[in-house]
């Protein structure tokens, strides 16, 4: 029995130790920020919002409670999984949708809004190329705490120079987003 209990508990954080070298580790972004980031969203009541690599679900939520928008977590993470999973069951939300998925195998067509974080370099070399291909002209993308390189922000917000810069950028509309 025990030897079963710790392979789930190797499971569930090779899962994590995967999320973060795959796309980045989990680093939540600051309670204090989330009326910026969703301020530069500008997301509407029934719109759908997406959260790569949902982590506590924390943005999931506020998309779902604040802003009545449809909104989906994706996390490969299954602590963090379970974490939201919990926080859903508690909330009842019916615009709440948490998946366990890699993110980069979710189509992201049906988007408004798509919010991360990610590391530089994992934006950079996958997510442009996915975000370019998935995502309709006039879809938000929302980048927490670093600019997708060669993309040129529709809007950044960062007002103190201790605070976390928030990068907006709307597909068809921002300059030239290609995947290069």
């Amino acid at each position: 029995m025990n030897l079963i209990f710790l392979f789930i508990i190797f499971i569930f954080f090779l899962t994590a130790a995967f999320a973060g070298l795959s796309f980045a580790p989990w680093v939540p972004a600051w309670k204090k920020d989330l009326p910026r980031i969703f301020k530069l969203a500008d997301l509407k009541p029934g719109q759908v919002f997406y959260e790569l690599g949902c982590g506590d679900g924390r943005l999931v939520f506020y998309a779902s409670n604040v802003c009545q928008a449809k909104a989906i977590g994706l996390e490969i993470s299954l602590p963090m999984l379970l974490i939201c999973k919990l926080r859903q069951l508690y909330r009842r939300d019916k615009n709440v949708t948490f998946k366990y998925k890699n993110l980069f195998k979710q189509n992201l067509s049906d988007a408004d809004v798509v919010y991360f974080f990610g590391m530089p370099d994992k934006i950079s070399k996958k997510l442009k190329k996915k975000l370019v291909k998935e995502l309709k002209p006039g879809t938000k993308v929302i980048s927490y705490a670093f600019a997708i390189n060669g993309w040129n922000p529709e809007a950044i917000s960062r007002p103190g120079p201790v605070d976390i810069a928030i990068y907006s950028y709307i597909m068809g509309k921002t300059g030239d987003l290609t995947g290069t």
